[in-house]
């Protein structure tokens, strides 16, 4: 199993030991504010091969490239003055901003999946640290297997992946909870590929004027992580914006809402049940890897508003319930 370094126990330990693997080509398991990522040197092809090869990812969904900080990101990404006033804002955090490639990146085209844009983002917290302390850019996509559910904290990452990394840097629990908020920028026009930690209602209001939301059903490439229809999925079915549950299956309930059938249920959580939007995406991928544990039939979901963060917790859930290829599972 991998070797854990607790932190806050044990920072320069966890920074020299983090660093030491990373410049063997080795992915890292590392806390971010969103959830744990599977962090790996974004310049180094056989670094990022062994992200592809350890989450089963496909090869055509690009990685983010993590920076840390603003300084850096610019040495690989081409920001207009729009973009820059979004990173200004909102870095460190939960953003993450889709831009041109600058020409003298030497970010690799494996983290890019080929495109001539880059999605770049500065974390909280230790993962900057550790981006510093490295030197280069680090991809980190979630530390699970490709379509499972997200970790947030190091055990679920142990329980996922120990078997196939060395070493899990441990920051405690994620204070976000779901991965961060991506926007392409084209010109004077910011698009939401994808809805995550930080809400757009907050980015609107920084820039004075409305995101474009992507269209689903007119979605031809794959743009940024987390944009395949099908992904977060957990093994049982997934039912959304149910009142009632049936025989054999899990509710995950929101504020504790009045739900028919609760006594056939084998399980029953609830996200938050003081109606906190923050509190449930927070608890949302823990929530989900219990209800995986359980011989349910489905996992079924009561009604979570869509506002604010309530946007990106619907999103996972959705794409947690579309259409998956058969998958074979072990045990």
């Amino acid at each position: 199993m991998a070797e854990i370094i607790d932190i806050g126990r044990e920072h320069s330990q966890a920074l020299a030991r983090g660093c030491q693997v990373l410049e063997s080509a080795e992915p890292v398991a590392i806390p971010t504010e969103t959830v744990y990522g599977l962090a790996a040197d974004a310049t180094n092809p056989q670094a990022i091969a062994r992200i592809y090869e350890v989450k089963g990812r496909p090869r055509f969904n690009p990685l983010i490239a993590h920076m840390s900080d603003l300084a850096m990101a610019e040495r690989h990404a081409v920001f207009d003055p729009l973009s820059r006033k979004l990173a200004e804002a909102f870095w460190p955090g939960p953003l993450t901003l889709v831009l041109p490639l600058h020409a003298d990146s030497t970010i690799h085209p494996l983290c890019t999946a080929g495109l001539d844009t880059v999605g770049v983002r500065v974390p909280q917290g230790f993962a900057g640290e550790l981006i510093a302390a490295f030197g280069h850019p680090l991809a980190a996509p979630s530390a699970n297997t490709s379509g499972r559910v997200s970790p947030t904290d190091a055990g679920h990452v142990q329980g996922d992946l120990g078997d196939k990394i060395r070493l899990i840097l441990d920051g405690g629990p994620a204070g976000v909870g779901v991965e961060s908020t991506i926007l392409k920028i084209e010109g004077d026009t910011v698009r939401l590929l994808r809805p995550g930690g930080l809400a757009v209602r907050a980015i609107e209001a920084c820039i004075g004027r409305k995101i474009i939301r992507q269209d689903k059903a007119a979605q031809t490439a794959i743009e940024a992580p987390g944009m395949l229809a099908s992904h977060y999925a957990p093994r049982a079915d997934v039912r959304l914006d149910r009142l009632h549950v049936e025989p054999g299956e899990i509710l995950v309930n929101f504020g504790n809402q009045p739900i028919a059938g609760l006594d056939d249920a084998i399980a029953i959580f609830d996200l938050s049940p003081q109606a906190s939007l923050s509190e449930a995406a927070a608890n949302l991928f823990s929530i989900m890897k219990m209800a995986d544990q359980l011989p349910a039939r489905a996992i079924a979901f009561a009604p979570i508003p869509h506002h604010d963060l309530g946007e990106a917790i619907n999103d996972r859930i959705a794409r947690a319930a579309a259409p998956r290829p058969e998958v074979s599972y072990e045990d």
